[in-house]
């Protein structure tokens, strides 16, 4: 009888050991899936540069963005413009960019710290804000992340995308920014060619320059340098200019371009965000400007 009971309670000590197993199995579980449920995505940018390729995270790499195109001295509502249309614009590219203009200039932390000398931990907690202020906000159209252009300034007027670039954009439509012209310092520029210079970047003998059209925001369309058509976007491209809006004057010395603005002028102008901050609006004041009809909101919504 002896033998029987301690069979009896083996067994029911067995059965309570594995339904402990299972219960800590199933809570292991749970907490798991909870975990996995509300874990913020790992957002991983590769950014091509000319010595080797560098894994970043998102928001590091934005900080990184903000760093090396806008200066840090603009106010911080214009930095989180700045930050969110950055943001935007990396993963409209899918997290796979370099580091020049034709995606974002991206500068590590160890060049922050070569341009900014003493003032680097001053600076970077100036970004850092704005990055943790958007945090994970993004720009959409129709659902989609949009291709969040941005220049340094326009002539007063920001560019159609099809009068610069390749196709109509809905959002990316020409759009007031008449702070630029007394904003931005270097608004206007001249620079000039001998006559043998224009002819070589042209491959002409004799040069005969000539602009035809414009678009509607004042930059130029179109130009004809000896019966052959060009556009001002190639134009800018071959001498270097600029931007696109320019006039041309000949004298002893040679042609000379007077530009107004610097960059493409589609999308957001950076100074005419710094001007917006001035005057107390905030980031989504700033980029409901510049770009038609977007959404801001976050990564995960």
């Amino acid at each position: 009888m002896k033998t029987i009971y301690t069979k009896l309670l083996f067994v029911c000590v067995l059965i309570l050991m594995i339904g402990c197993l299972h219960y800590q199995e199933a809570i292991t579980y749970l907490q798991s899936h909870y975990q996995s449920q509300n874990k913020q995505p790992d957002y991983t940018v590769t950014v091509k540069t000319k010595s080797k390729t560098l894994k970043v995270p998102l928001e590091e790499y934005v900080v990184g963005v903000v760093a090396g195109e806008m200066p840090v001295s603009f106010e911080v509502e214009a930095l989180k413009a700045q930050v969110v249309a950055a943001r935007t614009f990396v993963l409209s590219r899918k997290l796979k960019v370099d580091n020049t203009t034709n995606s974002q200039v991206y500068l590590t932390d160890e060049q922050m710290k070569k341009n900014w000398g003493d003032n680097y931990q001053k600076n970077k907690a100036k970004i850092e804000k704005a990055v943790k202020e958007t945090s994970y906000e993004v720009m959409t159209y129709q659902g989609e992340y949009i291709s969040a252009m941005f220049f340094s300034s326009s002539n007063g007027k920001t560019v159609n995308c099809e009068d610069y670039f390749t196709g109509e954009v809905a959002y990316l439509k020409s759009v007031d920014s008449h702070w630029d012209v007394s904003i931005d310092p270097t608004n206007e520029r001249k620079k000039t060619f001998t006559k043998q210079e224009l002819a070589k970047a042209f491959g002409v003998t004799s040069p005969n320059i000539e602009i035809t059209s414009y678009t509607a925001s004042g930059y130029v369309k179109n130009v004809i340098v000896n019966g052959k058509t060009y556009t001002g976007r190639e134009v800018r491209e071959k001498l270097s200019l600029a931007s696109s809006c320019f006039q041309i004057s000949l004298s002893s010395k040679g042609y000379t371009f007077t530009t107004k603005g610097s960059g493409h002028g589609v999308g957001m102008s950076q100074y005419g965000a710094q001007a917006m901050a001035k005057e107390n609006k905030n980031y989504k004041d700033i980029l409901n400007h510049y770009y038609q009809n977007i959404e801001i909101r976050s990564i995960e919504s």
